[in-house]
């Protein structure tokens, strides 16, 4: 018998074929129609979107459950892969930045105020994240991938986000510093060093906690029958953080700044609000240029709304592709209150702080933005007050396998 013989065969995947179908379909149609009656730039940014999607997905890029594990089980996998996502976006991001320019366009950064409202919005939008069951990105691509309950958020998302446009001059009224970057403020190899350094120490913590708790580093663990292919996924947690880098570099020469999620879902809403009869387009944040030219525009020529829908294409092409689309449509009442409780305090919370885990966090940090710094402490903590929460909604409050939920 030969040695061949005696090695694992490899696993056949079931693959969904209708939702691959569907999804590979309405990708095609969507770029092409977007390169036709946008622009092609615009066709780009939606199949960056849908990549966006499949790589949440099969890596299972979850920031909510990557925060939970930590703060619960004191596991850092995840939190250390954020980290190098961190690490490789400024070497990528801050040079770009500095110069103004990538590839001859013009680029700028995502960089808002830090202060009193970053700290509220931030605080909420973490325990949002445990009640809710996802951040933006994770919302967008569970909901992509099947999950039902996560609807239920991302409609919750969406009220949070228009009702806080509302209160939006009470909350810039409050004390704040003006925008702060500190790839200006330093100077390029100061600000990258100083960044380094700090994702380095974080991820030192996250070793050195998990050391305490379990004597060594613990692997996350993947489903014993399920064999990682980059087709069906699923993706080390490392390939996926390299991989939403890249992306998010992509949006930055296609678009002119980095990725972005929250404020499509304020400006779905308030289209949705004007077709019901309330007069959004008088309230003072969509009174300002930007704003009110988005809400008069068709929601296709908005760069981020057209990224998030194809985030969830991507999404449900990836688990149509690793055979796990298949929803569900029970959902227990206090997972459903959760939901909507958590939903709106992600919207509301987005606003407030000028992003979420990704236009605050992520891309804010990239951008060398103060107010992203200010937004992961209050978030974590927001994010340590929620997952003491979970248990009264009857909601697990750590997972083996670590999820985007």
């Amino acid at each position: 018998m030969s040695d061949s013989a005696t090695l694992p065969l490899p696993r056949r995947v079931d693959i969904n074929p209708k939702p691959l179908g569907v999804s590979l379909l309405l990708i095609l149609i969507g770029a092409l129609w977007l390169a036709q009656a946008v622009s092609v730039k615009q066709a780009a940014l939606f199949v960056v979107g849908a990549l966006l999607g499949l790589a949440l997905y099969h890596a299972a890029f979850g920031f909510t459950s990557s925060w939970r594990v930590f703060i619960a089980d004191g596991r850092g996998a995840g939190l250390r892969a954020q980290m190098i996502m961190l690490a490789v976006g400024v070497a990528l991001f801050f040079p770009a930045l500095s110069a103004g320019t990538l590839f001859g366009n013009p680029v700028n950064g995502l960089v808002s105020p830090a202060g009193t409202s970053v700290v509220i919005g931030a605080f909420l939008f973490g325990i949002g994240m445990q009640l809710g069951g996802g951040c933006a990105s994770g919302t967008l691509y569970t909901v992509g991938g099947g999950s039902t309950r996560m609807i239920v958020t991302l409609l919750a998302f969406i009220a949070g986000s228009v009702i806080a446009t509302a209160h939006m001059p009470f909350w810039t009224s409050l004390p704040q510093l003006k925008p702060v970057s500190l790839v200006k403020e330093l100077g390029l190899a100061p600000a990258l060093l100083l960044n380094w350094l700090v994702f380095a120490a974080i991820a030192a913590i996250t070793v050195v906690v998990e050391k305490r708790r379990h004597g060594k580093l613990v692997a996350p663990k993947l489903p014993a029958e399920r064999a990682s292919t980059w087709l069906h996924g699923p993706w080390p947690l490392v390939a996926g953080a390299i991989a939403l880098v890249l992306l998010n570099f992509a949006t930055l020469a296609l678009s002119g700044r980095p990725w972005g999620v929250t404020s499509a879902f304020a400006l779905w809403g308030a289209k949705a609000a004007s077709a019901i009869g309330i007069d959004t387009a008088s309230w003072t944040y969509w009174s300002t240029k930007a704003n009110a030219a988005a809400l008069a525009a068709p929601v296709w020529k908005d760069v981020t709304s057209v990224m998030d829908i194809g985030i969830v294409l991507g999404a449900m092409l990836a688990a149509a592709l690793a055979g796990r689309y298949a929803p569900k449509w029970k959902l227990p009442l206090r997972s459903f209150i959760a939901a909507v409780v958590g939903g709106l305090m992600l919207g509301y919370g987005a606003r407030l702080a000028y992003g979420c885990n990704i236009g605050a966090y992520f891309s804010g940090i990239v951008s060398g933005s103060l107010h992203g710094w200010l937004w992961l402490v209050a978030a974590f903590a927001g994010n340590v007050f929620g997952t003491r929460l979970r248990p009264l909604f009857g909601l697990e409050v750590e997972r083996i396998k670590q999820t985007g939920c």
